[in-house]
């Protein structure tokens, strides 16, 4: 019979100090330390003392000797030292049952007391023993090395918890917050939160940490965040998950300094400094890496298109080179801009600044009088910039200065025959934003149709066709840009041109590159490429090199299959930039039009879908959802107004409603 005996038994990974107070056979009824009563199948057993107790004692009788037993058997459990035993032990490979484990820790005379104090310490530890059938076996070396890694991530998994769970109350409460260890982790786990949410490599300890916080939604994260002054309010979040950098490390500061101060050779260079050279480009334009030059002839005129070269300047793999790469091109966002060099090379060193010496790869093309081409031909030069105009001054004085009459016609002129040949002119307005020092968006969209953007434009693409042509008449790998038919050619409706624009565009195939040439078929070429913009697109870099080679008679820098490698890391690179681009235009639009709820403006249905409308914003060119109303029926290309409901450029959210 166990009545009156010490009985411990454990209970939710406890070992529990109680006295029998009736033992019914297949139940024993106990009064715990904690002065409650349960029954226990004896089986639950642990530990029964020889001792007996008299249970006809009151509770509280009971309950004091038993807190004396409890005293006693932590203090022995104290002087237990698991460690040693496992050191004397562990080598032998069996198991040991409790009382002879007891013996080696306190001697040969030893009590329940005793016996007690070693199994709770064995058990509290966890580490170097296993309980099993009544006795203890030691575990392996490795096994202890296992338990001891386990044990320690997770005491850092759980102060994690606390120290971030604490962190983030402060911030809400907008107290005071503490410099803690494990900061700098809370922030990162709160920028993967903002940047991944639930695809985050570590959402299961953030959402524990928000939840212990009290935050319900991970959402917050980025609102965090900014709290901090980590982020700004308008952070740009997929430069963080494109890894996008804004700045330059020391190797390619140190290399630009190099290039910058490096003399050349230009003994090879057809010296152009005393030809009237120009170029147009947008007033804030500091990366100037084409320009123009028109001359008359005997027979007509001799157009020349200058692309500053980059060829003798960055070194093949070189530290500047391989970040051209990585960037793949300079970056044009509504806020800011991210160039692919340095800005003391690519908006001055490497510039076609005004009034200074540069070296340029130059395209001179001969035209007759009725503006046919007679020949072209690639030089490297040295050229200094006369003129630089902006686009405005270009579309104001291009009827009064000599030089952009003929060259506006010869430009008019390339585009017709482009479009004789199936070329697509479907052009838009661009939007840009312009921000005051009250942060207010102002969106305006500028357009492109204009005789500057006409002359820019075509020579531009004059100058990559020859390139293109030169290169495949030479054999010269190099990646060309192609562009196979549209799906169908739509009939111009100029009645409604926004909507015809946007429905031919739809219509049109993707672009792609290749070191195989294929026509271009909206530019209306049978050949084309990208050379124009080396200081702003790493294929134009590519391009340029082996067409420099080619010049030179030299070995060309690059054999097909390698740019086919470097083509595929870069066209990743891209169309990472234009989701980014597309983003950032998308979330300036949302914030400009959550400042003006329950404004109305001018639409466009431009598809209908089963449960809504896409309609264009025809004053920002922005494709936006409206939801479908029982009983009305919009018909594409019809035009309405709408009124903004809901606007947030956080959550990407837009909500539409019909204006009144």
């Amino acid at each position: 019979m166990a009545e009156g005996k010490i009985i411990e038994y454990i209970d939710q990974r406890k070992i529990i100090l109680s006295v029998c107070l009736k033992d019914r056979g297949n139940k024993l009824q106990l009064l715990t330390i904690s002065n409650h009563e349960v029954s226990i199948s004896p089986k639950r057993a642990l530990l029964i003392s020889s001792a007996i107790l008299n249970t006809s004692k009151s509770r509280g009788e009971l309950l004091k000797e038993l807190k004396v037993l409890e005293k006693i058997r932590t203090n022995y459990m104290t002087k237990t030292s698991v460690q040693d035993l496992w050191e004397l032990t562990h080598e032998e490979n069996r198991a040991f049952n409790y009382q002879y484990l007891t013996q080696l820790s306190f001697g040969r005379d030893i009590t329940d007391d005793h016996i007690s104090a070693l199994v709770r310490a064995l058990f509290a530890d966890g580490v170097y023993f296993k309980m099993k059938d009544g006795f203890f076996i030691p575990n392996s070396p490795d096994k202890v090395e296992q338990i001891i890694k386990a044990r320690e991530a997770a005491e850092l998994k759980e102060r994690e918890l606390a120290e971030g769970a604490n962190f983030l109350k402060e911030i809400i409460d907008n107290r005071h917050i503490e410099e803690l260890p494990l900061k700098d982790k809370v922030i990162e786990l709160l920028i993967q939160l903002a940047l991944y949410g639930k695809d985050a490599p570590d959402y299961k300890l953030g959402k524990e940490i928000f939840s212990r916080a009290g935050i319900k939604d991970i959402d917050k994260a980025r609102h965090l965040l900014v709290n901090l002054n980590i982020w700004d309010e308008d952070e740009n979040l997929d430069l963080h998950r494109f890894k996008i950098r804004t700045d330059f490390g020391e190797p390619v500061l140190k290399e630009t300094d190099i290039v910058i101060r490096k003399e050349l050779d230009s003994a090879d260079r057809e010296d152009l400094t005393g030809l009237s050279i120009f170029t147009i480009d947008g007033p804030y334009t500091r990366d100037f890496d084409d320009a123009l030059s028109l001359e008359p002839t005997g027979k007509g005129y001799r157009l020349g298109v200058h692309i500053t070269d980059l060829t003798p300047f960055i070194k093949v793999d070189g530290h500047l080179d391989r970040e051209a790469f990585n960037r793949a091109s300079s970056i044009y966002l509504p806020f800011n801009q991210i160039p692919m060099l340095p800005s003391n090379l690519s908006n001055n060193a490497l510039s076609l600044v005004k009034g200074l010496k540069r070296f340029a790869i130059s395209l001179f093309a001969n035209f007759d009088r009725d503006w046919n081409i007679i020949n072209f031909h690639f030089i490297p030069t040295i050229v200094r910039i006369e003129k630089q105009f902006t686009y405005d001054q270009v579309n104001a004085v291009y009827m009064e200065e000599p030089v952009f009459p003929a060259l506006y016609q010869l430009c008019q002129t390339l585009r017709q025959k482009r479009v004789a040949n199936g070329a697509i002119l479907i052009p838009l307005p661009e939007i840009h934003f312009e921000f005051d020092n009250n942060s207010n968006i102002r969106p305006r969209l500028i357009e492109q149709n204009t005789p500057a953007k006409i002359i820019v434009s075509e020579c531009m693409i004059l100058y990559n066709l020859l390139a293109a042509k030169f290169s495949f008449e030479k054999a010269l790998p190099i990646l060309y840009r192609s562009q196979e038919p549209p799906q169908e050619r739509l009939s111009i409706d100029e009645s409604n041109y926004i909507y015809y624009v946007f429905q031919q565009r739809r219509k049109l195939r993707p672009l792609f590159i290749d070191t195989i040439p294929h026509p271009h078929s909206s530019l209306g070429v049978d050949v084309y490429t990208n050379a124009t913009s080396p200081l702003r697109r790493y294929i134009d870099v590519l391009v340029q090199r082996q067409i420099y080679s080619a010049i030179f008679k030299k070995r060309p820098v690059y054999e097909e299959l390698r740019l086919k490698e470097l083509n595929m890391v870069i066209q990743q690179t891209l169309k990472d930039i234009d989701l980014m681009k597309r983003n950032q235009v998308r979330y300036w639009i949302l914030k400009y039009l959550a400042g003006r709820i329950n404004d109305s403006f001018n639409a466009i249905v431009f598809q209908k879908l089963k449960y809504k409308y896409l309609v264009i914003l025809t004053d920002l060119l922005f494709v936006a959802d409206l939801p479908t109303i029982s009983g009305l029926e919009l018909s594409p290309g019809e035009e309405i107004k709408v009124a903004v409901k809901k606007s947030d450029p956080w959550d990407d959210i837009l909500i539409l409603r019909l204006a009144n």
